[in-house]
């Protein structure tokens, strides 16, 4: 093949980190090159291997099916090359990148913590976002992330799908829990075994701002066709929590909560429905997926057993 006689491990180097930036620009100002010249390498690479890896719109760009298809081979190429290098050469490890978009999940950021805390060499260069439903399903898309972390059950499960089948992506399942409240310790609900939704009307509702795609079906919270009399929308998880405090208000969760991170003013006491939350993670289907991401699977597991059990 033409395109294996000619193609360079510079040029996937490119490629990646295109993709990894989500701009032609931003990626050259990482690679310390021209944009003009790293948008002619990209052009030249998917001449050479009849291939289109990027779409190109006024709004940026974005990987093709047959991009993502590559990417995961250009992926372990480089990767088995640094691998090569760091035994070889100068012995120097190579910088470690890893993103991953969440919603605002304790056991998430616990999780991102212990691979720090375990595959964090010298130098690395990772993202944690905690972010808006739909832009996780775009980040991931775009490979901004190489994993998101969201939300299936039977109320927005075929919009979700829907989209992720349309993005080129798939869910994976790491438990299924049933719906809690979370609430301060001082709420008068707090020594309950359990609340209805009658019960929660006296106190403020407390749930994350979608901005732009506030539809009901990219809510974090479930039940989010429920009014209620006394509603506040938040950024962050942290403002949320001290809002639960202050307030006595509650949000609706999946009851995992870790008190390394979150302490022990906040406590889940489970709701009286019949709902269930099916919380997952979200990848490219064609993907292989790096050993950062592998191993951040695996901590997610790990958390998730430990805060519920």
């Amino acid at each position: 093949m033409r395109g294996a006689a000619t193609m360079t491990l510079q040029q996937l180097k490119y490629v990646i980190e295109v993709a990894n930036r989500g701009s032609m620009n931003e990626a050259a100002k990482r690679l310390f090159i021209s944009q003009p010249s790293l948008s002619n390498a990209i052009r030249d690479l998917e001449e050479e291997i009849s291939v289109t890896i990027f779409e190109r719109t006024n709004k940026g760009i974005s990987v093709t099916n047959e991009g993502s298809e590559f990417l995961s081979y250009a992926r372990q190429v480089v990767e088995q090359a640094e691998l090569l290098e760091n035994r070889y050469l100068d012995g120097k490890l190579a910088p470690q990148h890893f993103s991953v978009s969440t919603q605002h999940y304790a056991f998430a950021v616990n999780a991102f913590v212990n691979l720090v805390r375990d595959y964090g060499h010298a130098e690395y260069e990772m993202a944690l976002r905690e972010t808006k439903t739909h832009e996780i399903i775009e980040d991931v898309k775009s490979r901004r992330s190489e994993i998101g972390i969201l939300y299936l059950n039977d109320f927005n499960a075929k919009v979700i799908n829907k989209l992720l089948k349309e993005a080129g992506l798939q869910f994976n399942s790491l438990f299924v829990a049933k719906p809690h409240i979370f609430i301060s310790i001082q709420n008068p609900l707090a020594k309950q075994e359990m609340v209805t939704i009658d019960q929660l009307r006296e106190y403020p509702y407390l749930s994350f701002d979608q901005g732009e795609y506030n539809s009901f079906h990219f809510s974090e919270e479930i039940l989010s066709t429920l009014s209620h009399p006394k509603s506040i929308r938040v950024h962050d998880r942290a403002t949320l929590f001290n809002l639960l405090i202050g307030l006595n208000g509650y949000t609706i969760s999946t009851g995992v909560l870790s008190s390394d991170l979150n302490g022990n003013e906040i406590i889940p006491v489970p709701l009286d429905c019949s709902e269930s939350i099916n919380v997952g993670w979200i990848c490219h289907k064609h993907a292989t997926l790096s050993k950062l991401a592998l191993a951040y699977v695996e901590a997610l597991k790990e958390s998730v057993k430990i805060t519920q059990g």
